[in-house]
């Protein structure tokens, strides 16, 4: 299963990419991606080889999906449970090219995510946090029709600076309602 939106198309993760996904995610001690995707939490560099024993993890999995565009793997999508019982699903994106920022590609990943998501469990809501120092990444949820339902004031801190936690969510009938 896969799905594409104008050159953008999200899919699970396969063998032949884990090279690649370890190349972005892993590789460099400090990427460019890591100052906006949660810099105030530290960044480890693996050796492919210990990368590679996280594959089962990876490959084909439900929660953790390539974003490629034109063919080329840039970055992920993915998904964790905060509360299963209760369906509370929260949800992630990295773009680790800094060449694909602000070109709507994770606009286009993070609504086909959405859809499958809506589509594939009875989930109520889908959400993600991020912080204050992601303005990017908020802008992406107020184009989505998101909410910002809590802003945690000053806990995340970095370089000097104290920064808000942010929490975004869009419950199934405002997903759905956008669309008519």
């Amino acid at each position: 299963m896969s799905y594409t939106n104008e050159g953008v198309t999200i899919r699970p993760i396969q063998e032949q990419d884990l090279q690649r996904m370890w190349e972005l995610s892993f590789k460099d001690e400090n990427p460019e991606w890591k100052k906006w995707d949660a810099p105030y939490y530290e960044h480890q560099t693996m050796a492919y080889e210990a990368f590679l024993e996280r594959r089962d993890k990876i490959v084909a999995q439900d929660d953790y999906w390539g974003i490629e565009v034109d063919g080329e793997l840039i970055g992920m999508v993915s998904y964790y449970w905060e509360h299963k019982p209760s369906l509370w699903l929260e949800m992630g994106i990295v773009i680790y090219e800094p060449q694909y920022w602000s070109g709507g590609y994770g606009t286009k990943a993070f609504t086909m995510w959405i859809d499958h998501l809506f589509n594939e469990m009875p989930l109520v809501r889908v959400g993600y946090t991020t912080w204050s120092g992601n303005e990017r990444m908020i802008k992406v949820g107020e184009k989505l029709g998101m909410t910002m339902e809590a802003r945690l004031r000053k806990v995340r801190y970095w370089n000097g600076t104290y920064y808000d936690s942010i929490r975004m969510g869009i419950l199934r009938e405002e997903w759905e309602s956008r669309l008519s």
